[in-house]
């Protein structure tokens, strides 16, 4: 039987040489491809097309592909101080160094941000080098449409670049991919391209569009103006912003408004609506997640409500407190919400089982559509039972995320994809620009470069519209306690739905701005107000020039309300945390005489 053995595995060796020793096996049919016929067709080419529109998810890029999408909810949110990571400190602990703006250059969670970008820009690269060689059936007006969307979605995916990374090896459609790439360098200003595809867009794209998620002429104008912005180019940005507001209208033809009640923004029936300038489409109940809205799915409320998990962006105290009106409804501009009474009160380390008395100081309403807190309304799924669905209150603080959010109601009609690990994901569209971000941009431009009389014009019909959209549930009492115990449950509070939940006031700014500066303070805290947690805080942060001063007192604050702080080591350098490191695995590809580490890493 030995003999045996050995003869069989001489027998093996030689087979498996015979085959490994020749290249025959390398000869392998495909078992199917895309000829250039089919690419170069009108499917083709709209197919090509919506590839590089779905990187705007940043899906099936890497392992963490929570961080990789064009929502920021991460790095224009909760390093813009709007939010706590949440959750605890373990859950996804490799973000917890750039909450603390002191991140290594190997970050996963940084690397899976560049790529997905990057595969953006190489979709869209591939299919503006096909595009000349379109079949005879495509006609010149739609070559010029798709290439007037691919290039929108180039100088989205540059911008992204640009707000986190600074300055990126820029590659179109010219450089050749099979050599030369791994030479071009991060020493070009990225904003003269962004701008000229942009620009391009904006010439050339249709009003309307057979669909509404595609990007049209208005869309092009908004993102145009923003870019100027970023540039301190006001007057520019001045003039495009107006030019939107007087005749810009939605891929589907609504015009430009805000919608009238606030809290429908995030309603998955509202998608598409006229407030929508530019928006990432989701769908749910087609049989697979990556139609839906991935992003969100880590940010629920943990351990109870709508998902069951995990717990991640909580809202911050400071962001809270932000929403403290004074007596004639407006915002504490001085800064002293953070202080004294004016804080909010919250249910932080009050157990769950005890009674608490929530905030009955003045607030704006939009407080209680951003951010969920205890014994409140959580949209349709009941008061928020506030420490019971925290993970870890010591650690993220006692609010939960709203926005976003799913409800009950929709759940219910099948907008809530259930075929995988968690029900986060879902239908609702998410928000690159929305026209209440127009006004505010505009109204900017105009403080910088224009009137102050219509930059507060603008910012007064935000705040309009605001005032006229107020949560009802307000806290009357408690059902009683199961007999033979007596008194009330303190976990089952009672709500009356014919009262306001909280003490809303708000007005608007009545008095004619006294000074730029005047203007300019109440312009930058209404874009808090209004966009809290939609990803943009950080980058105003960091483009106003406030961004250090701003987030060492804002980690100062929150650090001190909870005892396990994720802050404990944080601080804010700048220039260096104004922009996140390059993936040092990029570096280690193509060297440091090609890609040049950003300062201070």
């Amino acid at each position: 039987m030995r003999i045996t053995k050995k003869l069989l595995i001489t027998l093996l060796a030689t087979v498996v040489c015979t085959v490994s020793c020749k290249d025959n096996f390398l000869n392998v049919k495909p078992t199917g491809s895309i000829t250039n016929a089919q690419l170069t067709s009108k499917a083709g080419l709209e197919g090509s097309l919506i590839a590089a529109y779905s990187m705007l998810t940043g899906r099936s890029v890497g392992a963490d592909g929570f961080y990789g999408g064009s929502t920021n909810w991460f790095w224009g949110s909760v390093l813009g101080g709007e939010a706590n990571k949440g959750t605890n400190s373990g859950d996804q602990a490799q973000v917890n160094e750039i909450q603390a703006y002191h991140p290594q250059t190997g970050n996963t969670s940084i690397l899976a941000k560049y790529q997905a970008t990057y595969e953006g820009i190489a979709r869209v690269n591939a299919l503006l080098r096909i595009l000349p060689d379109a079949q005879a059936t495509v006609t010149a007006a739609d070559k010029t449409r798709i290439e007037a969307e691919a290039k929108f979605l180039r100088a989205h995916y540059y911008f992204e670049l640009k707000k986190h990374f600074n300055n990126t090896p820029y590659i179109d459609e010219s450089v050749d991919y099979s050599k030369g790439i791994e030479l071009v360098k991060n020493d070009t200003d990225l904003w003269p391209k962004i701008e000229a595809d942009f620009q391009f867009a904006y010439d050339n794209l249709p009003e309307t569009q057979g669909a509404p998620g595609r990007a049209n002429k208005w869309a092009a104008g908004a993102y145009l103006a923003k870019a100027l912005l970023f540039q301190n180019k006001f007057a520019a940005a001045k003039t495009l912003f107006s030019a939107v507001m007087a005749g810009g209208k939605t891929a589907n033809g609504k015009a430009y408004g805000l919608v009238p009640k606030y809290g429908n923004l995030w309603r998955i029936a509202n998608n598409n609506n006229e407030e929508s300038v530019f928006a990432i489409q989701s769908a749910a109940g087609t049989g697979t997640i990556n139609n839906a809205n991935p992003d969100f799915v880590l940010n629920f409320p943990y351990n109870g409500g709508p998902a069951g998990c995990c717990g991640f962006f909580q809202p911050s105290f400071e962001l809270g407190n932000s929403f403290r009106t004074d007596a004639t409804g407006l915002p504490l501009l001085d800064g002293s919400y953070n202080t004294g009474a004016n804080q909010l009160v919250t249910d932080e380390g009050v157990a769950a089982k005890a009674l608490f008395t929530p905030d009955a100081g003045n607030l704006d309403p939009r407080i209680d559509h951003s951010i969920g807190r205890r014994y409140l309304p959580y949209l349709d799924h009941g008061p928020h039972p506030g420490v019971a669905w925290i993970r870890d209150q010591n650690y993220g603080g006692p609010y939960a995320p709203k926005k976003y959010i799913w409800t009950k109601a929709e759940e219910a009609s099948g907008g809530v994809d259930k075929s995988s690990w968690t029900p986060g994901y879902d239908g609702q569209n998410v928000y690159i620009i929305r026209y209440a971000d127009v006004l505010l941009m505009a109204a900017e431009a105009e403080i910088e470069a224009g009137s102050l009389a219509t930059a507060q014009t603008y910012i007064n019909t935000v705040r309009t519209r605001a005032a006229a959209d107020i949560v009802m549930g307000k806290l009357i009492g408690f059902q009683p306690l199961a007999a033979p115990a007596v008194g009330p449950d303190y976990t089952k509070p009672i709500l009356d739905n014919s009262l306001p939940a909280a003490n809303y006031v708000i007005t608007n700014y009545t008095v004619a701005f006294g000074s730029q500066a005047e203007a300019r303070i109440a312009l930058r805290f209404e874009r808090k107000l209004e966009l809290s947690g939609e990803g943009q805080r950080f980058y105003d942060l960091v483009r106003w020039g406030v961004a250090a001063a701003t987030l060492n007192a804002y980690l100062t604050y929150e650090k001190a309300q909870v005892t396990a702080s994720p802050f404990a080591d944080a601080s804010y350098v700048s220039p260096k945390s104004d922009h996140l490191p390059i993936p040092q695995r990029e570096i280690d590809i193509l060297s440091t005489s090609v890609l040049a580490q950003n300062p201070g890493y």
